[in-house]
Formats: C-alpha cells, sequence, structure tokens
C-alpha cells in the first residue's frame, strides 16, 4: 500500500507542477494536471508490483453487463423488435462473432493498436499523447485505450479532472486484471456512444444505415468508428458535414496503415454520408409487444414468427387496406397447423396509423364472425349423420320459434344439396341445420378448438350464433379451421418459441387432452366441401379449402382457409366497428387470402378420405334417412319430422289481399312445417300440387271468397286453414 500511496502523491506533485503552465493554459480541452496523469501513469514504476495488484483486486468495479434492450427474435433467430432500456435508450445486446471483422480492424487500429498486448494502459501511446501535446500545443492523438474508454462509459465520470482520469485509469488496470479481451471489447461495442439515445455498435449500425452490423461497407466503419469520439457534434442527422469530414479523416488514417488501399479508399469517399436516422425494426408489432408484457424479465424472446414472410404480409396488409378506405384496416394469422406455430401474425394494416386505429391488435379483438362457423354447422350435422353433402335441402323463408333467417342477397334458391347449400353460403339451411344439432353443442366444440366465444349479454346460445350472432376473434376463427385440416384435433397455437418458457412457450390454453372437435370423417367432408368454394373473380384457389364470411351492417368480411399444411386467416373493417358499405368477405378478403398462400409456396395436398367415409354422386344413391336433410323448425328439427304437419302460412282465420277483385290477382304462398314430406296440397277438397321434398308452393285461386286448405304428408296427417281471400 505505501507503493500505491507514493504513486499517487507523484502524480499529484506532477499535477500541480503543470497547473497554470503556458502549455496547458493552449492545450483547450485537457488541462495541463491531467496530461502529468497520463505521464504518471506511462512511467508507473515496477516497483508498484505486488501493492497495486492487491490494490486492484480489491477495487470495486462497475458491472460490466449493463442492462440492454429486450430483443424479440423471429424463429431463425433474426431480429423483429427491440425494446428501450428504462431510460429510454436504444442499447442493444451485440457478439463479436456479429460484427463485420473489417470495421472491429479500423476499431482497434484507430484507437488502440495495442488493445490485445497492454493490460490496461498503453504506456507508449500516452507518452506519444503527452509528446504531440507538450510540442504541438494540442490533442493530436488520444492515449486512452479501449479499456479506458470503457472505464469512463461504465463509471459514468468526466476525465477532465485529476480524480476522474486516475480513477478511469485504475478501473481499466482492474477490470482487465477480472476479465478477458473479448469480454471488455463486447462491453465497450455494447456502451459506445453513437448520438441521441444510441448507444453501442448493433443499435448504431440499426439506426444510420438499416441493417445489422454483420456486415459493413469500409466507410460505415470509418463512421462508425469517429462517431463516439464526438457523439452530438458529428450526429449525421443533424451536422452531415462533420460526419463526413471524420469519416473522411478516419478511411484516409486507416489508408496510411494499409487497412484499405487505395480504390477502396477512393470508393468509401465517394459513398454518401446517411443524413437521417433510420427506425428500429418493428415487426409483429402488436404480438411482440403482447409478449413483452407477458415477460417483462427476458431479455431475449425467440417468437415463431417467420420474419421474410411477416414483413411481406405487413406491406400486403398495409396495401390492401388503403384500397379498401381511409378508415379501414386489416388482419392477417398464418398457423402452421402441424405444430401449432404462428408464423405470422400482422395485427393491423399500419400499428402507427391512428387514422385506422392501427393500436388495436384486431387478430384479438371480439368481432361477428359472419358465415364462417357454418362448417362446423355442417361437420356436427355430418357427424350425427343427420347429412350428407349429397342431401336434399330446403333453402326457402322458415321461422324457428320467432327467429326468422334470410339470406344475405334475400333470395332463395328451392331444394339444394348441402354441398351447394355450404359453397354457396346460404343461411336458411344452415340454420336448418344447426336447428337439428344444436346451438349449445356448436358453442361446446368451438370451445373444444381452444376458441372462447362471448355470447351478448351472457345469453344461452341460439340459432342466430350460427349467422354471426356470436363474439370471437381471428385466432379463436383460425383455431378452429386448424382443427378442422387436421382431421378434427384440436391445435394448440404456439406464439413463443423461448426454451425457458417451456414446451408450450406463449401459446393458448392446451386443447391436444380435450375431446374431437369434429370426428375425423366429418371434418374431412367438410374440407373436402370448402374445396370448391367459389373463388373472387380472375382469381384461383387451388388447393385450398376456405369460407368466406361477412357480419350484420358490413362491418367485418373475413376469408378463413387452409391446405394440407397451413392455416390462414385474413379480417378487414373498421376497428371501431362502423360499417363500411359493401364490405364482403368474398372481394374484401379473400382475395387477400389467396395472395396469402401464394406465398407460402406449392400447395400441400389436403388430408385423404378416412376409411369408412360414406361416398355418393347424388342424394338418390343415399340411404333413405339421408336422403333428405332435417328440416328444422325447433330446438331439435330431427324429430319435427316425425310431428304431425301444420299449415306455416296461411294462418287460419286470415283475411288475404291478393288483388283479386281487380283481375287475375298474385299467386299465394302455401308454407307448412312439421310432418314429413312428400306433401299434397288441396283447395276446397281439390288436390292442387304434391312437392317430393319443398315445404313451400306458389298457387293462384281462382276467385274472392273463403278458401278451406289442406296439406297431407307423407305419412298420411294432415293440417287445414280456412281463410279469405280478396
Amino acid at each position: 500500500m505505501g507503493a500505491v500511496r507514493r504513486y499517487w502523491l507523484y502524480a499529484r506533485r506532477g499535477a500541480a507542477r503543470f497547473q497554470g503552465s503556458r502549455v496547458g493554459s493552449q492545450a483547450g480541452s485537457w488541462p495541463g494536471g491531467l496530461l502529468a496523469v497520463l505521464l504518471v501513469a506511462a512511467i508507473l514504476p515496477p516497483g508498484l508490483g505486488q501493492g497495486l495488484g492487491w490494490f486492484l483486486e480489491r477495487l470495486a468495479v462497475p458491472d460490466l453487463h449493463p442492462p440492454t434492450s429486450a430483443l424479440m427474435l423471429d424463429r431463425q433467430d433474426r431480429l423483429l423488435r427491440p425494446f428501450t432500456v428504462d431510460d429510454g435508450r436504444w442499447r442493444l445486446p451485440v457478439a463479436l462473432d456479429a460484427v463485420d471483422p473489417g470495421y472491429l480492424a479500423m476499431l482497434t487500429a484507430v484507437e488502440d493498436r495495442r488493445f490485445r498486448e497492454h493490460a490496461g494502459v498503453d504506456p507508449l501511446a500516452l507518452v506519444r499523447a503527452a509528446w504531440q501535446w507538450l510540442s504541438q500545443g494540442h490533442i493530436v492523438s488520444g492515449g486512452s485505450t479501449l479499456s479506458m474508454q470503457l472505464a469512463r462509459l461504465l463509471e459514468g465520470r468526466g476525465t477532465r479532472s485529476l480524480s476522474g482520469k486516475l480513477s478511469q485509469i485504475l478501473t481499466a488496470l482492474a477490470l482487465e486484471r477480472r476479465f478477458d479481451k473479448n469480454a471488455i471489447l463486447r462491453a465497450y461495442l455494447t456502451l459506445a456512444p453513437y448520438g441521441g439515445n444510441i448507444e453501442g455498435v448493433r443499435a448504431a449500425s440499426l439506426a444510420w444505415f438499416g441493417k445489422e452490423p454483420r456486415r459493413l461497407s469500409a466507410a460505415e466503419s470509418a463512421l462508425l468508428v469517429a462517431l463516439p469520439q464526438a457523439p452530438e457534434a458529428r450526429r449525421p442527422d443533424r451536422d452531415p458535414d462533420a460526419a463526413r469530414r471524420a469519416r473522411d479523416r478516419i478511411l484516409a488514417r486507416v489508408h496510411d496503415l494499409g487497412l484499405i488501399d487505395r480504390i477502396a479508399l477512393s470508393a468509401a469517399l465517394r459513398e454518401p454520408v446517411p443524413t437521417r436516422r433510420r427506425p428500429f425494426p418493428v415487426h409483429a408489432a402488436h404480438l411482440t409487444w403482447h409478449e413483452h408484457r407477458a415477460h417483462p424479465d427476458l431479455a431475449t424472446q425467440r417468437l415463431a414468427i417467420d420474419l421474410d414472410l411477416q414483413s411481406g404480409l405487413e406491406r400486403l396488409a398495409e396495401e390492401a387496406a388503403r384500397r379498401l378506405g381511409p378508415k379501414v384496416s386489416m388482419a392477417i394469422l398464418v398457423v402452421d397447423h402441424r405444430n401449432g406455430d404462428v408464423v405470422a401474425a400482422v395485427g393491423s394494416a399500419d400499428p402507427f396509423d391512428d387514422g385506422r386505429r392501427g393500436y388495436i391488435d384486431m387478430t384479438r379483438a371480439l368481432r361477428s364472425p359472419g358465415s364462417t362457423l357454418k362448417p362446423l354447422i355442417y361437420g356436427l350435422a355430418f357427424e350425427d349423420g343427420v347429412a350428407h353433402p349429397e342431401s336434399l335441402i330446403e333453402d326457402r323463408p322458415a321461422g324457428f320459434s320467432g327467429y326468422v333467417p334470410t339470406n344475405f342477397d334475400r333470395e332463395f334458391l328451392g331444394t339444394v344439396t348441402v354441398r351447394r347449400a355450404l359453397q354457396l353460403s346460404l343461411n336458411v339451411p344452415a340454420v336448418r341445420l344447426l336447428d337439428a344439432v344444436g346451438p349449445v353443442r356448436l358453442v361446446a366444440r368451438m370451445r373444444r378448438a381452444g376458441a372462447d366465444p362471448r355470447l351478448p349479454d351472457a345469453s344461452p346460445a341460439g340459432l342466430a350464433i350460427g349467422l354471426g350472432g356470436v363474439g370471437l376473434t381471428l385466432r379463436d376463427l383460425v383455431g378452429i379451421y386448424a382443427a378442422l385440416a387436421r382431421g378434427g384435433r384440436a391445435v394448440d397455437l404456439r406464439e413463443n418459441l423461448t426454451p425457458a418458457l417451456g414446451e408450450r412457450g406463449g401459446g393458448r390454453r392446451s386443447v391436444n387432452g380435450n375431446p374431437p372437435v369434429l370426428d375425423e370423417r366429418a371434418a374431412w367432408t367438410v374440407a373436402s366441401i370448402l374445396r370448391g368454394v367459389p373463388t373472387p373473380s380472375r382469381t384461383r384457389a387451388d388447393g385450398i379449402a376456405f369460407k368466406t364470411g361477412t357480419s350484420y351492417g358490413y362491418r367485418d368480411a373475413w376469408a378463413i382457409g387452409f391446405d394440407g399444411r397451413w392455416v390462414a386467416g385474413v379480417w378487414t373493417g373498421r376497428p371501431d366497428g362502423a360499417p363500411v358499405p359493401g364490405l364482403i368477405g368474398i372481394e374484401s378478403a379473400a382475395p387477400v387470402l389467396i395472395d396469402v398462400f401464394a406465398r407460402l409456396g406449392a400447395r400441400v395436398p389436403l388430408r385423404a378420405a378416412p376409411a369408412g367415409t360414406l361416398m355418393a354422386s347424388s342424394s338418390a344413391k343415399l340411404p333413405p334417412p339421408l336422403r333428405h336433410a332435417p328440416a328444422g323448425g325447433g330446438e331439435k328439427g330431427a324429430a319435427r319430422a316425425d310431428q304431425a304437419p301444420e299449415i306455416a302460412y296461411p294462418p287460419s282465420g286470415a283475411r288475404i289481399d291478393l288483388g283479386l277483385s281487380g283481375g287475375s290477382g298474385r299467386p299465394l304462398a302455401l308454407k307448412v312445417r312439421g310432418g314429413r314430406p312428400p306433401f299434397t296440397w288441396f283447395a276446397d277438397g281439390s288436390p292442387i300440387q304434391r312437392q317430393p321434398f319443398a315445404r313451400e308452393i306458389l298457387w293462384t285461386p281462382g276467385g274472392v271468397g273463403f278458401l278451406d286448405v289442406s296439406v297431407v304428408d307423407g305419412q298420411g296427417h294432415s293440417a287445414r286453414a280456412r281463410v279469405f281471400l280478396e
């Protein structure tokens, strides 16, 4: 300790000797006393030896691992998004093998040529700096090593005072005794200032060049060497000329040192200097924010996102939403249904567009699903054995305990096959089948798929949920369709692959332990029908099974589809729930869905038909119970067929104006519910028409007056109504 004390007093006397000297007054940025400290450090007596070592071993040094920005990486460890540290600084962690070797060589050549040899203080550099200062009256080159600069950055103290410079030297010596050179260099590359709130070479490369520092040009490397020397005075966005001059001086120096040749120097001098800061990457903005908030203590998280696909779909969503209107947004979700990995999650068309309320994550927002639940309804009917794709079903006006659905275009097609009813997204057939299988079961199967359906005012499930009367998210719907694609088995959606989070990562609650969402044969049958859904004009959806949907009032447009590997969902509309006239799924969302699959590469074939699947080319080749689907009209429509027929219209005792007194008049609609087809109609006891399956006919009466209407079903049961026509 006596040697250390003598060293300290020697330095103080040297500092006092230079205070107020003529040369010191010319030094400008360094008082003469600091030069004395450098000289003392340069000629550090060997006699200090063990005493100094004992002192340095016990000297408290700052943490060599300062807080760094939390990083969100994609599945290939590419940067999706960094977050600032608590004080608002961009300070990204960096690995030496992730930095351009040419930049590292340039940095050490300019700042610390003997970095690998000295023990924290370079006596030769200090003597050279002191001699240049004494002989020329100003600083020509600095004497600080990278270790000394790191000590200054870690301590946050200035070095314009004697104590500050001595502290820097001692801290540098202590750091060199406790850490290897690579750790010291890595810490410097993390903390070096580059202007504003940018610290570290990785943040600087992203901010000024828009790329990782793995590959840098000679001009870019020189600028990154020059900026920490005067980070505010040389900021390219504030004074590009100063930045250029500093960069060019570094280039000239490394040329003189033989690091670059004349051709490289000439090319580097011509390279422009950036004049603005580039934004840091923000891919999968909503998902990364969600995961960062969920796991704030994790410095690095690895998501299932694929950066290339994600960035491409973000551009697609922005372009498509712009064509649809100024306040329209769009969300896209893509999942590998083999393992549940969420490989793309676009929460809005532009997360920074307040006009589109881009800050709302529309993959998680509750919306009306429109017709997108119909495939699950049909799947339940296939599973129950009450319908087959070639079964006939009625698309005619019908009432269900006061609920009277209509088709989107207000027209009815009459008797159609179940296959065609689903492909054309007819509403009345879907409600008939939902009436047969029960809306409570539909809700239960959605939950088996991992969805969380929200009913209005917590009301019991009714038939309206089949046409969109329930709240679901895009994530919910993609999970349901993933189950269809997987043969009826639920799929855990997995967003976070970070090992620290365990096997499930940041996905939803586990659903694979639950019963199947659908029977395997029913799921395949639904997929085979959806593969034939008509596509938007001028597009093809080869190999994709998909369904579109439009919610009431043109508020939401959907398209959800899958092939043998991928399931994707597209939502578009206004986040505030306002109507967008003309916004329908087949025109607004389906083209985007097809574009999404085009970016996923070659189609993966859908699953093959499982054993035992009933194949038929027409209803005539089906077993008799399957030739006609349930008629509906009650909580369990299949049972209603066994009840006696009832004339639904006209009601008995009604007075109906058909315009008969003024001429030919209009036809009278006759409707029957219940009973079992075929139905034979009678007017005043005379047969007027027989329908094999239809429950509604149009008949023109001969004149005004009372009319007795009756109907007889296939089992001989009858119903009668008496009305007055005029």
